[in-house]
């Protein structure tokens, strides 16, 4: 099943916003209905493939059958750009101008260096593309000459698993909910669960350092690497021969958050874990957002680390927890607090011991504990924000996410200095926004921010957020903080990643840049700009 090309995942999860939520948005942030439904996608009119029929024909050769060269308009409206809100707001209207001049499916490692051969031959640029899930324009290149979207769907196995090493090979376009059934057969979890967990491919996991919800128990995506292939222009790339090495640089770290910049991942080695007996979630709540984060560190600096730690802030809280008539109510925020989830997995022995020694730490800390309801609901519903993202903009509200992580010391600044560039900006626009936040994952140093924006879209949605977002970046990085902790660089944190990794590291990857891809045809101008 395809991802709805208008909107996130599965259309016959989205449902309209209730009449309430309705008029709070109109009576709190000055919302309207904008009018109208998408453009239907057979209405979208694209310009015409300017492939020539000499590339078409050599990339036939490199996949072996025309059903695997597509260049119909809806197949390409369907991998032009990614999921961000701009994005979607973009597609919406119908605004397909920058579409790939084809949609190529390779079935393997060898197809896809013929693929890239072909490019090369033919001055084709070329954007990897897996779930389609990016949100930060990791599938938006630079438009210098036409490009090819390599779709990996038909690379979606499961190559080797080896039980003793607990250890798995998987195919880069193998979709999350598939790679957990395959390796669940074996007794096995991943135990990889980002919010784009239902549409995400592991590929993209590794080309975006992705990091899921249970990242406290974990890791994120990149430490559980322990191997992966890359192909690239001037031939194929194998990293990791050893759980650990001391032979030079690790090179999987530099192919790691590549986003498809130096080469094509086509399969990837990860550790996997048995799979847990129980799993068990629980709300905690304390008085303010300070005094849960200093509960969080605790836990993560100290433990016992539950697999799941997150913290939402007061209004985050507010929003997802308080029935719709008491929103802004007297004291309602004060007595919201600030909700924070814990989850805990593994035999059932060891997770009542872990939840015991937690619970410990958060009643020391000034933690309530609220039951398991609060904790169960989040996982019922972990992967429904993008849905309901989709059902604010056809409310006529604008909504959006951006992340950002520091070392603990930093994360108040960086915590306030997001929330006042975002609100100070889009307030002088006109639409004062409502910013939430929590805390999404926990290490011993440091830990990650997530906010989530709404407003009203104003005239004109696109124009209206880019100052916002602009404003964010430079706060994130006036507060010490790293661009992105997990949704990747793309071409909306590029120029901000430039500044982050400084002009020599720069340069050093630009020189690794020119010795894979000579051509400058993998992904142009996300990661790195242009010459």
């Amino acid at each position: 099943m395809d991802m709805l090309w208008s909107g996130w995942g599965d259309p016959a999860k989205a449902a309209p916003l209730p009449d309430t939520v309705i008029g709070l948005l109109r009576d709190l942030l000055g919302v309207e209905p904008r009018g109208g439904e998408p453009v239907a996608l057979e209405e979208i009119r694209v310009p015409e493939s300017p492939l020539s029929p000499a590339a078409r024909r050599a990339l036939l050769d490199a996949v072996g059958d025309e059903a695997y060269v597509r260049t119909d308009t809806e197949t390409r409206i369907r991998h032009t750009r990614g999921k961000s809100t701009p994005d979607l707001l973009r597609i919406r209207c119908g605004d397909a101008d920058d579409v790939p001049a084809a949609v190529v499916l390779p079935a393997g490692h060898d197809d896809v260096l013929a693929v890239l051969g072909a490019c090369a031959e033919h001055g084709l640029a070329l954007v990897p593309f897996g779930g389609g899930t990016s949100v930060v324009g990791g599938l938006a290149p630079e438009r210098r000459r036409p490009f090819v979207a390599l779709d990996l769907r038909r690379m979606d196995g499961l190559l080797a698993l080896d039980p003793v090493s607990r250890t798995a090979t998987l195919q880069p376009g193998l979709r999350a909910p598939h790679a957990e059934a395959l390796l669940a057969e074996h007794g096995f979890t991943l135990g990889h669960f980002p919010q784009s967990y239902e549409w995400a491919t592991i590929g993209g996991f590794a080309a975006a350092r992705s990091s899921g919800q249970a990242s406290a128990g974990y890791g994120r995506f990149d430490e559980m690497v322990l191997g992966l292939t890359l192909a690239t222009p001037e031939g194929t790339v194998d990293v990791g021969r050893a759980p650990r090495s001391a032979a030079g640089p690790d090179l999987r770290q530099l192919v790691l958050g590549s986003e498809g910049a130096f080469g094509v991942i086509t399969s990837v080695t990860v550790r996997v874990r048995p799979l847990p007996e129980t799993r068990l979630y629980e709300g905690w709540q304390f008085a303010s957002f300070e005094e849960g984060a200093a509960a969080l560190r605790r836990l993560a600096q100290d433990g016992p680390r539950p697999t799941v730690l997150r913290l939402s802030d007061e209004t985050e809280t507010l929003i997802g927890l308080a029935q719709p008539d008491a929103i802004g109510g007297p004291g309602a925020q004060q007595s919201a607090g600030c909700l924070a989830i814990t989850g805990h997995e593994g035999t059932a022995e060891e997770t009542a011991h872990r939840r015991e020694r937690a619970a410990a730490v958060l009643r020391d800390c000034g933690g309530t504990y609220v039951g398991k309801g609060p904790g169960e609901r989040w996982a019922e519903g972990r992967y429904s924000a993008p849905y309901l993202r989709d059902s604010l903009l056809d409310a006529g509200a604008f909504a959006e996410t951006l992340e950002t992580a520091a070392f603990w010391s930093r994360i108040p600044e960086l915590y306030a200095c997001v929330r006042e560039a975002l609100t100070a900006t889009l307030t002088e626009a006109g639409t004062p926004p409502l910013v939430m936040c929590h805390i999404s994952h926990v290490y011993e140093n440091g830990a990650s921010l997530y906010f989530t924006v709404v407003s009203a879209q104003g005239d004109d949605p696109v124009a209206h957020w880019a100052p916002a977002k602009h404003a964010a970046n430079e706060a994130i990085l006036a507060a010490g903080g790293t661009i992105s902790h997990h949704h990747g660089v793309g071409t909306d944190h590029r120029d901000w990643y430039v500044r982050e990794a400084g002009p020599l590291g720069i340069e050093a990857l630009r020189a690794v840049k020119r010795r894979l891809d000579p051509s400058g045809l993998l992904n142009p101008g996300v990661l790195l700009p242009l010459d």
